[in-house]
This record gives structure tokens, C-alpha cells and sequence, in this order.
């Protein structure tokens, strides 16, 4: 192969899960050399593997409000240096860049030095470095702030109208950002302009809370296209221009994905979906009856051969159903998911090597008395498969689904393509294991008048939270999770700590997902893996045992590093800022946000044991004295 037709290789390369957590469209991703925004759907390229998960699919087409949704893996790399270009197209962002020069300017007024750099636009780079007055090439990196809006809308800061303090203003001179100290205080950070005498302006101004200095959000979407902008910005409760806010790049709160995930459960009908969704692209998506069916199970041998032991009747069906979406009555997504975990068969789905789901139910018969009391069932899930969907990305704040697993239609959310027909999804393999609490034992907790004063403690803190983010409960429809929540939530991750010490997996491997519905209340930890990393045996192992873990939970509970001063903190404090925290910080409860599936936000130790401060709100009482 010679040089000239050889691939080009790629700027850079991505997990396919970090595409939906990470990495998505919308996210600003360093390069060697310069910055660029991960391009939108509508610029990804190369086949994709087609993921069936109906309840998936079905809830985010709700949310999009769109007919029906497909779901797809992002596209791999391809290893044939003759086939067909595959990947995702990226934009170069921001096209602004700071020349790598070592220059000092010093400030009369302030009487000091500043390190100072030549702020330079994209177009007036040559060859992409910075040509100075020597004609010398001088190396460039992207500059660190851009300006976002809470809707995910995204562009480069107007240096010369921010240093001038005027839009109209039609100096040319040359940009400098000088910079005092570390770099890191906006106070030493002046955006400077030579053709003005030198006029600065310090960059802390755009950073003041609520301020309009950076003026009113246009709508830019660079990662759909040039051009891809929404004609108005307006926030829905005033109704006025949503303004832009200061984005530093590489902040963590540049990019919160939005995304939906289910576990995949057994059905009845499952063998016949599987069969149908192994043709239905290629050949039967386009049947209209009964009649074309038979005759394309005629002629084509795949067809007969995948559809083999079905008759054409229930095939026929099952191909309506598809075409025209129906489903059965809206449960919620975690709903569906604990009616099959609480079902009396001992045997759930069926114990095959490629199945999705198979879990036993576990004898409670060697239980002590303590965990008897509030326990109902223990499931050991020999196998599952979750499916993650990203539906969208928010900036600045993270949008997540509710405790149900539910995300609101209403929520603000940038899109992924202009006119979305499919999102991307991975399936995760794994195992677990899952812990149901009777339903009375929560009920009599909730009685008591000790745990109704923390409860009122927490909500207190929650509507503090939500005054300062300046959300309108009711209108929004934001509600305070409830303390079997909060208690279940604390104590999945004092297990999580407790279980990752034996089970052979890191606890930043093991995920939660927490039930408390009218439909039950359970705790399922399990993994997950894009292979079969997940699969190990670990977890149902520790299984077997889970009360010795959950002795060793409970006991770590008791006590944190950092007590008193954990056990006592208020929620409502408003110096410590922790409004959806009881007792609980990273001496004690808070894991890696990969488990958590609610970024670590409603934790309280309190509801689950005593503690030093003894609030008496424990729903698991001390028996020892």
C-alpha cells in the first residue's frame, strides 16, 4: 500500500461507554495539539449494532416526543484499511488560542507582573501556530473559557466586546490575557486590549452570579453544525433571554449526560421477539399481511430458518406489535424491574449461557433475628443485562432520572441530532444480588416520631437546595424522595463498601440501584460490563452470606473519621452548603459517583444505625446496649 492511499489515523480514540457518560455529543475533549466538541449524531459515521430493548426504546421516545426511537452502539473503530471510513466527526472548539510566548506586562495601577500571552482567533493562525512580528511560528493552545447557557448551548466568548465593555465598539488591537499568580484566581486574570492604551478588564466580571456580562445566549449548537442554531434562547419561567455564563473547558460541570437504563427481564414472549428482531430490519419491517409474510418465509431461507417453531399467526403479531409500537400499561422503569425481583418463583428467567436475565431466590431459614424482622426475600442474580441509553446533556447542572428511573419530559436538555430517530446505547453484562425489605417493617420505622423530626430536618435542607438553584418545586415538579429512600439509598452504600472488600471486585466496579415504590423496597447491587469482566461469580457468592456483610455495614456505619463533627451536621446549615447531605461525607458514605445513582447527593447514616449524635431515627434499632 503506498503512502498516499494509506488511512489516515484518527485524532484520538474513545471507549463506547465513555461516549455516553463522558464523552458524548456536545463534550469538549483535549487533544495534543488543540481542543475539539464531540460532533452530534448527525455526524457519526460506519455501521452501528443494532439494541433491542423494547422498554428502553419506548421511554425515550416518550421523552423525546417522537414517534419511536431506535437504539444503536457508537460506532467502532474499523480494522480494514479498504473499508469505508468509520468514527465520529469532531469541531475544532474554541477557536480562540493563546500564543505560547513568555511575556511579562506590568501593571502601574496594581504595581505588579503579569505573565501575558496574545489572545489570537482561529483564522488569524497560520499553518496553526502564531505568527509574531519576526515572523516567527509560535506554538498556540486552546484558551481555557468559553460561554454556555444552561441549556447546553455553547460558543466562544467575544473577547474584544467583553475588554471594551461595549458590542459596538470597532477596535482591532490586539487581545492579551495576562495572568497573575497561579492563574487560578479570576480577580489576577485581565483580558487586555494594546489598541486601547492597554484598557484590562478583569475576568472575575463574568463570573458575578445571575450577571448579564457576557451577554444573552444566541442559541449556538456547534456540535450538530455551522449552522445549527436555535432561533431563541428564552427561559420558560420568565420568559426572558436565557444569558450566558462563564464555562471554564475542562470544569466538571461542562458536560452532565443524560441517560436511561434498564435491566432487561424475561418474558413470555421473549424467544418469539428475539427470533422476529433477528430479521424484522432486513426483511419484515416492510410486511403489511399475513399473506406477504408466508410468501417471504418462502423465499427467503433465513427467514424460515430464524423463525423456525413459530407459526405465521403469532409471527404476524408480533411484527403488528413492532409496527405499531404498542405497549402494555406505563409502569415506571424500576417498577417493572421489582415486581420481577419480588416474584414468588424461585427461579427467575432461564439459566442459559447467551440469556439476559437468571436469578434464584435464596433461603432465609439460617437469618438472625435482627435482619429476619425486616428482610422478605434475597435473590442472587446469576445473570442480568442492563441497557444504557443517552438521551441528551445538560451543562452546568446534571439533570438525572427520578428514584423511580424515570426522567421528566419537561426537563431542559440539549439534543443529540436535529431531528433525533436514535440514540446511542450500550448493554452491560453482569451479576448481583438483591436485598427486599418487608414493607411493614418500613411503615411502623416511618411511624415514629424520631424519624419524622429528621425527616422534617432533610426537607428543610431540600428546599434550601432548590431556593438556591432557584427551582419552583410545584411547577417543576421536583419532590423531596422520601426517607425509605434516603435510608435504602445510605445503606446500599455502606454494603457497597463493605461487599468490595471480599467479593473480588473494586467498589467503583459495583452499581446500586435502589427501590422504594408502592411497589416494594430492595437494594440491587450487581456489575456491569461491556464484556464479561462483570460476570465473575463474586457478587452472588457474597450473596449467600449477605448478612455477615450486612453486620459489617451496619457496624462501619456507626462510626465515622470525621465524627462528631458528621453526625452533628444540620442539613439546613447554610455555611456548610450540604443541603441534601444528613450525616454522611467521604469518611463514611460518599463512593465513587460511577456506583451512585444519584451522584452522591440523599445520603444519611442516621436512618440506617445510630450514630454518636443519637438522633434515634436508626431503622435498624441497637441491640447491644
Amino acid at each position: 500500500m503506498n503512502k498516499s492511499s494509506r488511512k489516515k489515523s484518527p485524532p484520538g480514540q474513545i471507549r463506547q461507554s465513555q461516549i455516553l457518560s463522558t464523552f458524548g455529543p456536545g463534550a469538549m475533549v483535549d487533544l495534543p495539539k488543540h481542543s475539539v466538541l464531540i460532533g452530534g449524531l448527525n455526524h457519526w459515521r460506519g455501521d452501528r449494532k443494532l439494541i433491542f430493548e423494547d422498554r428502553l426504546a419506548a421511554r425515550v421516545a416518550e421523552i423525546l416526543e417522537v414517534p419511536h426511537i431506535k437504539l444503536y452502539a457508537p460506532p467502532v473503530d474499523e480494522q480494514d484499511p479498504k473499508a469505508a471510513r468509520t468514527g465520529i466527526n469532531v469541531f475544532t472548539f474554541p477557536t480562540w488560542f493563546l500564543a505560547q510566548v513568555k511575556e511579562t506586562w506590568y501593571d502601574n495601577k496594581t504595581q505588579k507582573t503579569y505573565r501575558t500571552r496574545p489572545l489570537i482567533p482561529w483564522g488569524n493562525l497560520v499553518s496553526g501556530k502564531y505568527l509574531n512580528s519576526e515572523k516567527k511560528s509560535i506554538p498556540v493552545v486552546p484558551v481555557r473559557f468559553v460561554q454556555a447557557c444552561v441549556k447546553g448551548h455553547i460558543s466562544d466568548i467575544d473577547w474584544s466586546r467583553f475588554v471594551h465593555n461595549d458590542s459596538d465598539n470597532k477596535c482591532q488591537g490586539q487581545l492579551w490575557l495576562d495572568e497573575g499568580g497561579s492563574g487560578n484566581d479570576f480577580a489576577e486574570i485581565y483580558v487586555r486590549c494594546e489598541g486601547c492604551k492597554n484598557k484590562r478588564r478583569p475576568l472575575a466580571n463574568a463570573t458575578v452570579r445571575n450577571g448579564k456580562v457576557l451577554g444573552p445566549c444566541q442559541g449556538h449548537r456547534p456540535w450538530l453544525g455551522d449552522f445549527a442554531q436555535e432561533l431563541s434562547c428564552i427561559r420558560e419561567s420568565t420568559g426572558l433571554p436565557e444569558y450566558n455564563r462563564l464555562l471554564v473547558r475542562s470544569a466538571s460541570n461542562a458536560y452532565f449526560s443524560q441517560v436511561l437504563s434498564v435491566i432487561s427481564l424475561p418474558d413470555s414472549d421473549a424467544p418469539l421477539q428475539d427470533a422476529v428482531n433477528s430479521v424484522y430490519e432486513d426483511f419484515l419491517k416492510n410486511i403489511t399481511t399475513l399473506e406477504q409474510l408466508t410468501l417471504v418465509k418462502s423465499l427467503m431461507s433465513k427467514v424460515a430458518t430464524n423463525l423456525e417453531g413459530f407459526s405465521n399467526e403469532a409471527v404476524w403479531e408480533e411484527i403488528q406489535r413492532k409496527q405499531r409500537r404498542q405497549e402494555k400499561p406505563h409502569k415506571s422503569i424500576k417498577q417493572v424491574e421489582i415486581e420481577t425481583l419480588l416474584s414468588s418463583a424461585v427461579e427467575i428467567g432461564e439459566d442459559v449461557p447467551e440469556g439476559d436475565f437468571y436469578a434464584r431466590s435464596r433461603s432465609l431459614d439460617n437469618l438472625q433475628p435482627t435482619f429476619s424482622a425486616c428482610i422478605e426475600q434475597i435473590v442472587l442474580v446469576h445473570r442480568l443485562r442492563e441497557v444504557i441509553a443517552q438521551v441528551g446533556f445538560t451543562r452546568f447542572e446534571a439533570e438525572m432520572p427520578d428514584i423511580d428511573g424515570e426522567l421528566d419530559i419537561s426537563v431542559r436538555r440539549a439534543a443529540l441530532d436535529i431531528e433525533p430517530n436514535w440514540v446511542p446505547a450500550i448493554e452491560n453484562r453482569g451479576e448481583g444480588v438483591f436485598i427486599a425489605f418487608r414493607q411493614e417493617a418500613i411503615e411502623n420505622w416511618l411511624k415514629r416520631e424520631s424519624v419524622k423530626k429528621r425527616g422534617r430536618e432533610l426537607s428543610r435542607g431540600f428546599d434550601i437546595w432548590c431556593a438556591r438553584k432557584g427551582i419552583d418545586q410545584e411547577k417543576e415538579k421536583v419532590k423531596f424522595p422520601a426517607l425509605p429512600y434516603i435510608m435504602l439509598h445510605s445503606l446500599s452504600h455502606l454494603l457497597i463498601m463493605a461487599v468490595s472488600l471480599e467479593c473480588g471486585y473494586a467498589a467503583s466496579s459495583i452499581r446500586e440501584r435502589i427501590y422504594a415504590n408502592e411497589a416494594g423496597y430492595g437494594i440491587l447491587l450487581y456489575t456491569g460490563a461491556t464484556g464479561s469482566e462483570g460476570t465473575l461469580g463474586g457478587l452472588v457468592e457474597v450473596g449467600k452470606r449477605i448478612e455477615y456483610h450486612l453486620e459489617v455495614a451496619l457496624e462501619q456505619g456507626r462510626l465515622c473519621s470525621n465524627d462528631p463533627v458528621c453526625a452533628q451536621h444540620k442539613p439546613d446549615n447554610e455555611q456548610e452548603e450540604r443541603f441534601l447531605h444528613g450525616a454522611a461525607c467521604h469518611g463514611c458514605l460518599l463512593i465513587a459517583e460511577t456506583s451512585c445513582e444519584r451522584r452522591n447527593e440523599f445520603l444519611d447514616r442516621a436512618l440506617v444505625v445510630a450514630t454518636v449524635e443519637g438522633t434515634g431515627a436508626e431503622f435498624f434499632e441497637d441491640k447491644g446496649g
